[in-house]
């Protein structure tokens, strides 16, 4: 299971794109609550997330995905996500990141040694990265990406690396991604 924290101000397209494409290549994934079940996004858009942090299962966790958007801070001030994370990172699960969101690995030392990328004007807080300004960096078990622009190459990339590329060529051509 991939689990995807939404808090309040997330950027909608970070975490909207990366679930609908998860679900299309049939992984699992679920939105997770942090402070309710409906969460604000910072575009005023509601989502009714599929559980909250009590409620999922933690050894069946491969993988998370934080959104961008203001919302990053309430992530980061998140007991729960923050033992997601560690969990995750200790397993060598998948570890995906998105615009600001980047920001929350760094600090925590996921990204020394790794090659990332971030929303402009966060790469001083890519502690430890080899900061890179692609659309997406895939370095080992961690994903990240530049801001709701990149959302669907973001969510590419993670397909390609739970599933396969050619799972993820499909999709593209599928959504008429060019």
């Amino acid at each position: 299971m991939i689990y995807e924290f939404l808090a309040e101000g997330f950027e909608e397209l970070e975490a909207i794109a990366p679930l609908d494409i998860l679900r299309r290549a049939g992984v699992k994934v679920q939105t997770v609550g942090i402070g309710g079940k409906v969460v604000i996004g910072s575009h005023g858009i509601a989502v009714t997330c599929d559980s909250m942090p009590d409620e999922i299962d933690r050894e069946a966790c491969e993988g998370v995905i934080l959104p961008g958007g203001p919302g990053r801070v309430n992530l980061a001030n998140s007991p729960a996500m923050m033992d997601m994370l560690r969990i995750v990172s200790q397993r060598g699960g998948m570890i995906a990141a998105i615009c600001g969101a980047p920001e929350i690995l760094g600090r925590l030392g996921y990204l020394e040694g790794r090659r990332a990328c971030c929303y402009p004007g966060f790469e001083d807080k890519l502690l430890g990265a080899q900061v890179c300004f692609d659309p997406v960096v895939i370095d080992g078990n961690v994903i990240t990406s530049r801001g709701a622009g990149t959302s669907v190459a973001f969510a590419l990339a993670i397909v390609r690396y739970l599933a396969s590329p050619e799972l993820a060529s499909e999709i593209a051509k599928q959504i008429q991604c060019v």
